[in-house]
C-alpha cells in the first residue's frame, strides 16, 4: 500500500497552541477594555445614573412612610433612609419652615442657612405633579450637588415639602483608590492570564500533537502505530477512530497484497499455458491436425478460465463499490433451483456427480433474479468442489413463514471451526478437498456481496468428516 501524500494548505500553517494562545489574550484583552471602558470613562455617568435612582428612591419610600406609618415609625425610616441612601433630607411643613431633617453628607446645600428655601419651593410648587430634579453647584466646594424635591399633597392645600440632597460627583480620593486598584489589578492578571493562557494551549495542543505524529507514522504505511488521544474527550474520540481506520487500512493493505498475490497467481497460470500450447503449435503441431486441434482445446480452455477470472473480480469490484443496483423482479424460486440443476446435468453425467434437489411448496419471491441465480449457481459449484468421494450434492428449498431458506450441502470434509469466518474471503480455499478446484475462489465473496446487497441472511454449518451446509433465506416471498 502507497503511503498517503501529505497536503498542506496555505492558509493552515498557524499551529494550534499559538491560535488558542492568541484567542485567549485577545478575549482577555477585550474583557479588561470594557473593564477600563465602564469602570474609567464612563465611571462619573454611572456615578451619576446611580444618585439620581438612589435620591428617588428615597423619597419614594420616605412619603410611603409619611402617608402610612405613625409618627414614631416615620421619624425612624426618615433617619434610615438617610443615613442608608448617603443622602441628606429635609421635611419643611407647608410654610416652608424646617419640621424634620438629617443630615448624613458634608458641605450639603439644602442645610446651609443662607440655602434660600423659599425659592426651591417655589420651583416645586411650578413643577410638573409636584417633582422637582435639578443640579446646583456648590459655592463652598464648586461640586455639583442634586435636589430631589416634591410636594407633600395636593397643589391646593400643600401639607410639606420634601427634599433630598445628594452628591452627584464621585468623592476624588475615592476615584482615586478605585483607579489605582484596577490597575494593580489588571497588571497581575494580565502576567496571570499570559501564563493561564499558555498552559491551556500546550494542553489543549498536546494530544492534538501526538495525534498528528501518529497520523504521520501511518500515512507512510506502519499499522502499529498508537494513538494516544488522553487530554480531553474530543481528542479521545479522535484517537479512536484514527486506531478504527488504522485497522480499516490495515484490512484493505493486507487484501490488496492477497489480490495482487492471487490475481498474479491465477494469471501467471493460464497465461504460461496460453504462451506453450501457441508456441507448440507453431513448432511442432501446426501440420498434424489431431495434435494441434488438441492444443488449441486447451487454449480455448485456459481462455475461458482466464475471462472467468477477469468477469469475476469486475462482477465482485461492482457489487462492492455500491455501484451495481437491484433490479427486483418476482420469479419462482422452485422452478429457478430446477432450471440452475438442470444446467449441471452434463457436468453429472460426464464426471458422476449426483445432485439432488429437494423442492418445497411452490412459492413466489421477489429480489434481483440473475444475481440470486449467481449466487445459487456459485453454492452449487462450491459444493461439486469439495464433495465427498460419493460426488454427492444435496440442495434444498425449505419454505417458512417469513421467507424461504436455500440450503446447499455436500459430503466433503468440512471445515474447521476457527476457518469457518474465512471462508467468505476473497481467494480463501478451503484445503479439505481431494480433487482440482474448478473456480476463481472469488465464487463466496460474490455470494456475500450480492446477499449483503439484498439484506438477506446466510451462512454455514459444518461438521469434520461429514460435510458442509451453505445456506441463505429470502424474506421478500409473495404466499
Amino acid at each position: 500500500m502507497k503511503p498517503i501524500k501529505h497536503f498542506r494548505r496555505a492558509g493552515s500553517r498557524i499551529p494550534l497552541k499559538f491560535t488558542v494562545w492568541l484567542y485567549f489574550i485577545i478575549f482577555t484583552l477585550v474583557v479588561f477594555a470594557l473593564l477600563w471602558l465602564f469602570q474609567i470613562f464612563f465611571f462619573d455617568k454611572f456615578f451619576q445614573r446611580m444618585k439620581i435612582r438612589t435620591a428617588v428612591d428615597s423619597i419614594e419610600t420616605i412619603i410611603d412612610s409619611y402617608n402610612n406609618d405613625p409618627k414614631d415609625k416615620f421619624y425612624r425610616k426618615f433617619t434610615e433612609v438617610a443615613v442608608k441612601n448617603e443622602v441628606c433630607v429635609l421635611l419643611l411643613d407647608r410654610y416652608g419652615r424646617i419640621d424634620t431633617k438629617k443630615e448624613v453628607i458634608a458641605e450639603c446645600i439644602i442645610h446651609d442657612r443662607n440655602y434660600n428655601k423659599e425659592v426651591l419651593v417655589s420651583k416645586i410648587q411650578a413643577s410638573e405633579n409636584g417633582f422637582l430634579t435639578t443640579t446646583e453647584v456648590n459655592p463652598r466646594t464648586n461640586e455639583n450637588m442634586l435636589i430631589v424635591g416634591c410636594r407633600l399633597g395636593s397643589a391646593s392645600s400643600p401639607q410639606g415639602y420634601l427634599i433630598v440632597n445628594s452628591r452627584l460627583e464621585p468623592v476624588p480620593n475615592t476615584v482615586y483608590i478605585v483607579k489605582s486598584q484596577l490597575m494593580f489589578i489588571t497588571s497581575i492578571l494580565v502576567v496571570f492570564a499570559f501564563v493561564i493562557s499558555l498552559y491551556l494551549a500546550k494542553r489543549i495542543s498536546s494530544p492534538i500533537d501526538r495525534i498528528t505524529k501518529s497520523a504521520e507514522r501511518l500515512a507512510k504505511g506502519d499499522f502499529s502505530t498508537k494513538f494516544d488521544g488522553r487530554g480531553y474527550l474530543e481528542a479521545k474520540q479522535l484517537a479512536d477512530t484514527l486506531t478504527y481506520a488504522e485497522k480499516e487500512l490495515s484490512k484493505v493493505d493486507t487484501m490488496q497484497r492477497d489480490l495482487i498475490a492471487n490475481v498474479s497467481h491465477d494469471l501467471r497460470t493460464p497465461l504460461t499455458m496460453l504462451k506453450a500450447y501457441a508456441e507448440m503449435i507453431r513448432d511442432l503441431s501446426g501440420d498434424n491436425p489431431v495434435k494441434r486441434n488438441e492444443h488449441l482445446e486447451i487454449i480455448i480452455s485456459e481462455t475461458d478460465r482466464l475471462a472467468l477470472l477477469v468477469n469475476d473480480m469486475l462482477d465482485l469490484s461492482k457489487l462492492e463499490s455500491g455501484k451495481q443496483k437491484l433490479s427486483l423482479s418476482e420469479f419462482s424460486i422452485t422452478e429457478k433451483l430446477n432450471e440452475i440443476i438442470d444446467r449441471f446435468k452434463g457436468l453429472s453425467d460426464k464426471n458422476g456427480y449426483n445432485i439432488k434437489f429437494t423442492p418445497d411448496e411452490e412459492r413466489t419471491v421477489c429480489c434481483d433474479v440473475v444475481k440470486i441465480e449467481q449466487v445459487i449457481y456459485n453454492l452449487i459449484n462450491n459444493a461439486i468442489n469439495y464433495t465427498g468421494d460419493d460426488k454427492k450434492v444435496f440442495v434444498r428449498q425449505i419454505n417458512k413463514d417469513d421467507g424461504v431458506i436455500v440450503e446447499v450441502e455436500d459430503t466433503g470434509n468440512g471445515i474447521e471451526e476457527d476457518k469457518i469466518k474465512l471462508i467468505f474471503d476473497k481467494y480463501y480455499r478451503s484445503e479439505n478437498h481431494k480433487r482440482e478446484v474448478v473456480g476463481t475462489g472469488l465464487g463466496l465473496s460474490i455470494v456475500k456481496a450480492v446477499l449483503k446487497m439484498h439484506n438477506f441472511d446466510y451462512g454455514v454449518r459444518s461438521t469434520l468428516g461429514k460435510g458442509s451446509t451453505f445456506w441463505f433465506k429470502i424474506r421478500n416471498v409473495k404466499k
